[in-house]
């Protein structure tokens, strides 16, 4: 019955006779590979602090805050445009169900429970788009006359995949929007604009219209007026 934990003593008396050849093996000098060079430790925050009080004494720190400033401000007037946006060039319609699946239970404001967690809750059945969606290139100019003559302010909300939504507040005199990060036009498999999107009954219509191409101006002959 001893002759187990015999052999483990061995085998273990082993590995102990052997660890300090391996431990050799694995420390030896290999001598040198290459050109060394000395080790030098630097204050990481004495740099920085150097750096700083540098930047500060040249104004650098006061410009790195007026250019991260102009940045930001730049980056809410003219957002990043939503990408693989192109103008229609055929007409696409097609239903969007809108649908979830609620993760938890649905309860409104008195607490009164409207979905059990698991159900499938149609958003619609509670309350109906009252504007239209319209999707733009802020930046084509036929775009947004279009959107803005075909819609009134109560009837759609205009919403950019490209360009300045402020720039265009003050000529049009009304509210734009922008689709951050693309985040309405992937939910709803919108490539081209302009697109619209409307209630049609528990779905929502999604559309992709072209426009007719711009009438070119006539040409006049001969100095004359065009009658």
């Amino acid at each position: 019955m001893r002759r187990p934990a015999l052999l483990s003593a061995a085998g273990a008396a082993g590995l102990l006779v052997g660890w300090p050849f391996v431990a050799a093996l694995r420390a030896a000098d290999y001598g040198q590979m290459g050109q060394t060079f000395p080790i030098i430790e630097t204050d990481l925050l004495t740099t920085i602090e150097t750096r700083l009080r540098t930047l500060e004494a040249n104004g650098g720190i006061e410009r790195m805050q007026h250019q991260m400033q102009e940045q930001a401000v730049a980056s809410v007037r003219r957002p990043k445009p939503v990408d693989g946006m192109t103008p229609a060039t055929a007409k696409r319609e097609w239903l969007f169900d809108p649908s979830i699946v609620a993760q938890d239970d649905i309860v409104d404001a008195k607490g009164n429970r409207i979905a059990a967690r698991g159900t499938r809750v149609n958003p619609l059945d509670m309350v109906q788009l009252s504007q239209a969606l319209v999707f733009v290139d802020g930046d084509n100019a036929d775009e947004l006359a279009w959107a803005v003559k075909t819609w009134s302010d109560t009837a759609a909300k205009i919403i950019f995949v490209s360009g300045s939504p402020f720039d265009a507040m003050k000529p049009w005199q009304r509210r734009f929007y922008f689709d951050q990060g693309g985040m309405l036009t992937g939910k709803f498999g919108i490539r081209h604009t302009p697109a619209v999107v409307s209630a049609a009954g528990s779905s929502l219509k999604v559309s992709e219209i072209p426009l007719p191409p711009a009438k070119a101006a006539p040409a006049l002959s001969g100095g004359g007026k065009v009658s």
